[in-house]
């Protein structure tokens, strides 16, 4: 059994980590931190855990063997690198940190350290983005010559615990907006599915309309639009957006020289191969079943931990996808092309 601590009881850990680690029988919930006192005490009852009065305090008990954190952007960072230097394995929500020296100093940690660390990059995990790697690598469109990837949604304040006081607008916490909390996940599927790294990014980042409680526009961007090429010479465009307010857009299509892969893109089918030659395969993904519960991140992180496995999503290939990210905002703010290697 593996004793797993919780630093940050909000949304994310109640709805994806908490329940699943609950769900799995090599995890053990043993301990819980929230800066809300009445919420750890909350979950440390509801999942008969131990309830602490800081994170450090947590960090140094002995008998926890890793952790996740589940809090805001701006603390990954400085909680990743005293969990692993406490001796923990760690998996952090994503963005991974908020600028590259702390992406780089917490790659290094875990180097240093010989603990894992992994970044919640689930997206690699759907089994409808597993089977469209599948696909891709079977040589169905041929080869990839550019794609385009959307993740709009109506934002987080929708979606956050505490949605009066959303800290994903404030960027003291957050450090940035839709760019970065929606964009990784797009960049980082990129990487996945190609098989490849976003080599440069051009970017326009808005704040269109998003607001505090006064009136006053937010001071992180709630849309991106970017241009990406990857080392490989693929092109892509990637459209990120807190301001959908109608249906979740998170549909990919990959053109290739013999076809191509639309995902997400019918409510029917998540998968249509369209050939060269007018064929169309639809694939509605019924009999594709994953052995993962929820969003499948604790369940990988689990048998990284139970069997003493490096995790795939790590914090260097998570930093690659960062790096995406990085130049993407450089951009915005400089209005050209940045390419990620430029960064370091």
């Amino acid at each position: 059994m593996i004793n797993i601590g919780i630093i940050g009881c909000g949304r994310i850990a109640q709805v994806r980590h908490i329940p699943e680690y609950d769900q799995n029988p090599d995890a053990c919930i043993y301990g819980v931190y929230d800066m809300n006192e009445k919420r750890t005490e909350e979950i440390a009852a509801k999942y008969h855990a131990v309830p602490y009065k800081s994170y450090e305090d947590l960090l140094n008990d002995e008998a926890i063997d890793a952790v996740s954190i589940c809090t805001a952007n701006h603390s990954h960072c400085e909680i990743s690198i005293k969990a692993l230097k406490s001796g923990k394995h760690v998996l952090c929500e994503k963005p991974m940190a908020v600028t590259y020296d702390e992406c780089q100093a917490m790659v290094n940690a875990a180097k240093e350290t010989g603990k894992f660390l992994m970044i919640g990059q689930q997206e690699r995990l759907f089994p409808t983005h597993v089977k469209a790697k599948e696909i891709l690598q079977s040589g169905a469109i041929g080869n990839v010559l550019s794609f385009h990837t959307n993740f709009r949604h109506s934002g987080p304040e929708n979606w956050t615990v505490d949605r009066q006081k959303v800290w994903f607008f404030d960027k003291r916490s957050a450090a940035f907006g839709a760019m970065a909390d929606l964009g990784i996940h797009k960049a980082d599927l990129i990487h996945y599915l190609l098989d490849d790294v976003i080599e440069s990014a051009m970017a326009v980042t808005e704040t269109l309309d998003k607001k505090n409680p006064d009136g006053t526009p937010i001071d992180v961007d709630d849309n991106a639009v970017c241009i990406f090429r990857t080392q490989n010479g693929v092109i892509g465009t990637m459209e990120v957006s807190w301001t959908c307010y109608g249906q979740e857009d998170k549909s990919t299509i990959i053109y290739g020289t013999n076809g191509s892969l639309k995902i997400n893109c019918d409510p029917q089918y998540p998968i249509i191969l369209e050939k060269k030659s007018g064929e169309q395969i639809n694939f509605d993904m019924k009999n594709y079943h994953s052995s993962q519960n929820g969003s499948g991140i604790i369940d990988t992180w689990m048998t990284c931990l139970t069997t003493n496995t490096p995790p795939l999503i790590s914090g260097a290939s998570s930093f690659e996808s960062m790096k995406a990210v990085f130049a993407a905002l450089e951009s915005a703010e400089k209005g050209c092309v940045v390419n990620t290697k430029s960064l370091s």
